[in-house]
């Protein structure tokens, strides 16, 4: 080992996690560290630069552990190097044939820390100084004699990195020093040798003569110690004493070597802070945040104080990890942390329980009122928007408040009262508060309940399939079912669906209920292909947890398998919330499940992301559009837009459209026209136990597509709430040679409109409800090819030619009206449209 350079040790081992392990071990204590990881490349290493201590792992392949070091110890020139065999076997044999091979010391896997530093820092100075009774030898020598040895001696202590203090017992003053003291003490030689361990501190000299005593008795085995000494300018110094005693003469000389561990402890102080602290924010984390509410109530208690704890989660924050990314939402909590500080009183505590939780103490000498004020100052102020690296940001929060000792004693039960409160926030609304009641508890109680009769329901065999039909819209020919789950609880009929799923997601138990209902639906399909029904494909429902915590694609193909189906006949309908989770392993999943021909549908479409990247990343063949989009098809401009639009941009990406709650024939007339592939709802049929839907599948097997009752003559719809008028303009019209269809309301005219293509539109101004305006500003965008005249009972002139230039209307008329000039009118209608049409 070089006099001014650390001590390098080689590591051996043939596992390179264990190397790196050790390294990053022995790096706080200044060791230069290098490694092999075999036999043979630790003899080269050794041969090239010979180490101050090997580590040395026993099982390697090749030359193990024990030749190594027979190697090692059996040539001269580095016969002195200290090893230590690291190790997981306990066996005596195992140590026996270690040290025949020349081992100095043993380390059991896994290694302690501590024992680690101690055994390779007393190894080294046992390599370095020699052995400990030689030295005492050269101590007693030099004292007595003065002679050239001592300066030879004070050489070797001053290239040490230890400090190295001799201390006569009878003076209790030093009588040598090395120069590492000095320098880390900030005193000469000089000054070190006037005055004894006492002044340094740490110790008094009462205690130092005990401590000494007890040591020349051999009544205190040397260990370390540590101590805090005051450097010459008065700064402490954090320092681990080694103590051995030796007679010289007729005096004892206590060996002191110091070291400093001032680097040490402040990393001990850092992990103890990081141990506590949440690394984001710099707040007290779940550990230490418990531990305070605990002290806080221990003390308030006595004293008569109430003491509120809030619970507080982001709302929303996943949305921004999700669209952001995760570096702005970890820069978003810092500040959200800041922000809650700033809302807080000296006395206050705020601590993040983790993700994108916190909680507050709050010592309480009022009413629940204070405590309310707070809770809405701090909505208030989480309410401005957050500045993250270029993007405003806007997020609100939830809280749940929980009161001791009203509520709960407890600190575990105050958080858990205090967290329920919060979740009711969220159900209010979120951004705002609620105290924590007894219903509350109740409703956990009942949820807790729930989730007790689930896990019996799972074992107990209590759910069931039922199957709604989906049909081809074209042909009228049977598409195939879609899977849906039913539960037969006990004493409570069949349980719907919202009553239970939700549960079963957050609990996690949708895995094993999903592996059901897969298994469920392809033994279906078995029954299906070996009976009257035939080939008949099942959509089965798949929920994002059965991605992340399950395996999937193994219990598809299990069940394809067990009941010998044909994958085209199983169909996976997937949320696009769920094709978030874990994207890479989904799409892995799906495209190998696609590659054996299982079809993949997204349910609900338009109501989660909605990219268009997903679609074009994910394996997909089906889109269904959600119902939400489907219950106003007929009337609402907005939601027939978005259909057509979904419609026209599944079919571009070459996949299939199944519309989702179809209750109406116009809703059905509407899709049909617009190309949407497949419809599923109650115009056909509802959910249907195994027996019904088998029936119902082979009385519709050959079943064709009903009439279409649109035509290629030009079509005209009159539209008045006056029977009397309909009837006039009606016989008006009917020698024109024109299909006549009429409505009284603009709610029948837009189902008119979805199951007939019509070319002109006649429509009364004057109508309860909804006036001829306002319904030709819908239909203009639903239809814009048709022709539209309103009829007036009164002149406006203004709101009519408002709706002339912005295209609602393409005429109007006062009533009376000239018959001839209505005529003309609307045979310029018909020859508007066909000339659109041949375009």
């Amino acid at each position: 080992m070089s006099l001014h350079t650390a001590p390098t040790i080689l590591i051996v081992d043939d596992e390179a996690q264990n190397r790196r392990l050790l390294a990053v071990l022995l790096r706080p204590e200044g060791y230069l560290t290098y490694t092999a990881a075999s036999g043979e490349e630790a003899l080269a290493a050794i041969r090239d630069c010979p180490p101050d201590l090997i580590l040395l792992d026993i099982m390697m392949p090749g030359i193990d552990g024990y030749q190594v070091a027979s190697i090692v110890k059996a040539n001269p020139a580095t016969a002195n190097i200290p090893i230590i065999m690291v190790t997981a076997h306990t066996e005596r044999g195992a140590r026996l044939a270690g040290l025949d091979a020349g081992a100095e010391e043993f380390l059991t896997k896994p290694v302690d820390r501590t024992e680690l530093w101690l055994r390779v820092r007393n190894l080294l100075r046992l390599k370095s100084y020699g052995d400990l009774q030689d030295y005492s030898f050269i101590l007693e020598q030099q004292v007595r004699a003065r002679t050239a040895d001592l300066q030879r001696f004070r050489t070797a202590m001053d290239a040490t990195a230890d400090a190295i203090m001799l201390v006569s017992r009878d003076s209790m003053r030093y009588v040598e020093v090395n120069a590492t003291s000095c320098k880390m003490l900030g005193y000469t030689r000089e000054e070190m040798l006037q005055q004894g361990p006492a002044a340094l501190g740490g110790w008094t000299l009462d205690e130092l003569k005990s401590v000494y005593d007890a040591i020349i008795a051999g009544q205190a085995h040397p260990e370390l110690c540590e101590a805090a000494l005051t450097r010459k300018d008065g700064t402490p110094l954090q320092v681990e004493v080694h103590r051995q005693a030796m007679r010289s003469a007729g005096d004892w000389i206590i060996v002191s070597v110091v070291r400093d561990i001032s680097e040490r402890k402040e990393a001990e102080q850092k992990l103890q802070h990081q141990a506590h602290h949440d690394p984001l924010t710099g707040l007290p984390n779940r550990t230490l945040f418990y531990q305070t509410l605990a002290h806080t109530l221990e003390h308030a208690g006595p004293r008569g104080w109430k003491v509120a704890v809030m619970f507080i989660d982001v709302d929303h924050f996943k949305n921004v990890n999700d669209t952001l990314g995760h570096a702005i939402g970890d820069e978003l909590l810092a500040q959200f942390s800041q922000r809650l500080t700033a809302c807080l009183r000296a006395r206050d505590v705020v601590g993040r329980l983790g993700g994108d939780e916190f909680a507050l103490i709050l010592m309480v000498r009022d009413d629940h009122e204070v405590v309310g004020h707070i809770a809405d100052k701090i909505c208030g102020a989480l309410r401005a928007p957050f500045h993250l690296q270029g993007y405003e940001v806007t997020v609100t929060a939830s809280v749940g408040i929980t009161v001791y000792p009203d509520d709960a004693a407890d600190p575990d039960l105050l958080i858990k009262y205090a967290d329920t409160a919060m979740y009711q926030a969220k159900h209010a609304g979120r951004d705002t508060f609620r105290f924590f009641t007894a219903q509350m508890n109740t409703d956990v109680l009942r949820r807790l309940e729930l989730e007790s009769a689930l896990r019996k329901a799972i074992d107990n065999g209590e759910f069931v399939l039922h199957y709604q039909p989906k049909q081809h819209i074209a042909s009228g020919q049977g598409a195939g079912v879609e899977a849906l789950l039913r539960w037969e609880r006990p004493g409570h009929g069949l349980v719907p669906p919202s009553a239970f799923i939700p549960t079963l997601e957050e609990t996690g138990m949708i895995v094993r209920v999903g592996q059901w209902v897969i298994e469920q639906a392809c033994r279906q399909i078995q029954a299906w292909l070996d009976g009257p029904v035939g080939p008949m494909r099942i959509a089965v429902n798949v929920a994002g947890r059965q991605f992340v915590e399950g395996d999937l694609e193994a219990d598809v193909l299990r069940a394809l398998g067990q009941y010998a189906v044909p994958p085209g006949l199983l169909e996976l309908e997937l949320t696009e919330t769920s094709l978030m989770l874990n994207t890479e392993r989904t799409i892995a999943c799906l495209r190998n499940l696609r590659d054996r021909g299982v079809r993949i549908a997204i349910d609900d479409f338009g109501t989660g992301y909605s990219s268009l990247a997903y679609l074009r990343r994910f394996p997909i063949d089906k889109l269904k559009i959600d119902i939400a989009f489907i219950r106003e098809l007929t009337n609402n401009p907005d939601d027939a837009a978005i259909v057509r639009a979904i419609i026209s941009m599944a079919h571009s990406l070459n996949l299939l459209v199944v519309a989702e709650g179809v209750e109406t024939a116009a809703q059905l007339s509407y899709l049909r026209r617009h190309d949407c592939d497949e419809a599923q709802g109650y115009f056909y049929s509802r959910p249907l136990p195994p027996e019904a839907i088998t029936g119902f599948l082979q009385e519709s097997r050959h079943a064709g597509r009903p009439a279409d009752a649109d035509a290629p003559e030009r079509t005209l719809l009159i539209i008045d709430d006056d029977p009397f008028m309909r009837e006039l303009l009606l016989t008006l019209f009917e020698h024109e040679g024109y299909r006549l269809l009429s409505a009284p309301s603009a709610e029948q005219a837009f189902d008119t409109l979805a199951h007939h293509d019509v070319h002109v539109i006649l429509c009364d101004q004057q109508m309860p409800r909804m006036e001829g305006v306002a319904f030709f500003d819908r239909v203009k965008t639903m239809y814009p090819d048709t022709f539209r005249i309103v009829l007036s009972g009164k002149f406006e002139l203004e709101p009519m030619m408002a709706a002339v230039n912005r295209g609602a209307i393409d005429r109007f008329y006062t009533k009376p009206w000239n018959d001839a000039l209505l005529r003309e009118c609307v045979r310029e209608g018909f020859q508007r449209c066909r000339a659109v049409s041949a375009l």
